[in-house]
């Protein structure tokens, strides 16, 4: 399974120099300048040449800061034991959830799509296996104004929407639940098997009722977080958390050079910063010396590198 982003822990600076700054960051020309650098990830062609820098800031439509500010939760470290290496793929596999890459289509809604993955694996984690739903992204895009829409939007926004008015259920394009995603996927890459992506949809309207023939009502399907947080921007402190509750959203810059992404452990070496992008962290490890953390995107299981992406 692909889909994953591999992050290394600690982004690394200096390399810029070695990329011509007059390259055209979608051609094959920086491509190849990237992969000349011999470092710790291989880039190749994921977005066809022509694809505009305002569809691919509006994909990753993380949108930082709108006055909302949820209180900071912080771990007690003493006695902590952290492995060196933690997947939650691994560690509650039982949890359909955890093992679902999902694809936001031509939506700037990366910031619903991480959150509601994460709330997913976080009902099934806290149950111990015993409740398992798929919240809906399709839900928290049309109805939470306050959070944002296909242009992007706000993740604590969007938590604090699930904790005061709850989310019903609703996965994949066409899938299960109460309200299943409504945009079909597309490639974001090339070759893709799907329909090239490059519109930029527009929000739907919000509609408080599940799909016919679904067997719960739309208020009796809502799921609601009981407590919601953010965390320090601390190493330990978010290897705690994801142990403890489950994988957590986080937002990372995306560079020129991330749009290539293809495999290995990403460091930023090169190209301007061009948007921020919200995704799903599932834990961390080491690779040649070089820690990383694990994400899952939300551009379809064909992205990426084998199901894991990591990040300096």
């Amino acid at each position: 399974m692909k889909g994953i982003l591999i992050l290394a822990a600690l982004l690394t600076s200096g390399w810029s120099s070695l990329i011509p700054e007059n390259l055209n960051p979608l051609s094959d020309e920086y491509i190849e300048a990237i992969n000349n650098l011999g470092t710790t990830w291989k880039a190749g062609r994921n977005f066809p040449k022509d694809t505009s820098k305002e569809y691919i800031r509006n994909l990753c439509g993380l949108i930082k800061d709108n006055g909302n500010h949820l209180p900071t939760r912080y771990h007690d470290t003493e006695g902590v034991e952290i492995p060196e290496s933690y997947d939650v793929r691994e560690a509650w596999s039982q949890c359909k959830s955890v093992h679902v890459i999902r694809d936001q289509g031509d939506c700037g809604a990366c910031w619903a799509h991480a959150g509601v993955e994460a709330m997913s694996d976080r009902i099934c984690i806290a149950s111990k296996g015993k409740i398992q739903v798929e919240v809906s992204a399709q839900d928290v895009i049309s109805c939470d104004k306050n959070a944002g829409g296909c242009q992007g939007g706000h993740v604590e926004a969007a938590w604090e929407y699930w904790r005061d008015t709850g989310i019903v259920s609703g996965g994949l394009y066409q899938g299960e639940g109460c309200k299943p995603y409504g945009y079909p996927p597309c490639s974001h890459m090339v070759p893709g098997p799907y329909p090239p992506c490059g519109g930029m949809a527009k929000t739907p309207e919000c509609e408080i009722e599940c799909v016919p023939g679904y067997n719960k009502s739309y208020t009796e399907d809502k799921t609601y977080g009981k407590n919601v947080y953010s965390l320090p921007p601390d190493e330990e402190q978010l290897q705690i958390e994801i142990m403890k509750h489950g994988p957590i959203e986080v937002g990372i810059a995306i560079y020129e050079d991330m749009l290539h992404y293809k495999s290995g452990v990403y460091q930023h070496h090169s190209g301007i910063r061009w948007s921020t992008h919200a995704i799903k962290m599932l834990g961390w490890g080491v690779e040649n010396g070089v820690k990383y953390w694990l994400l899952a995107n939300s551009w379809n299981p064909y992205w990426g590198d084998n199901g894991k992406s990591t990040h300096t």
